[in-house]
């Protein structure tokens, strides 16, 4: 069965590195992101989704 097209969300883990940055990975998909605030992390975030999903449905 195909789940990418049934799939609601995606779950990403975040890690705030030494130098007060912080970087997001994906746990179920290639994705990867850094930036220098949490807000900035968060538009980062849902611009690498996008990308990833471009040509799939994107989970909500």
């Amino acid at each position: 069965m195909d789940y990418s097209n049934s799939m609601n969300e995606i779950v990403f883990e975040v890690i705030q590195e030494a130098d007060g940055g912080f970087v997001a990975e994906c746990l179920t998909e290639s994705i990867f992101t850094q930036a220098d605030s949490w807000d900035e992390l968060r538009r980062n975030v849902k611009e690498a989704a996008g990308a990833y999903f471009f040509d799939k449905v994107q989970p909500q």
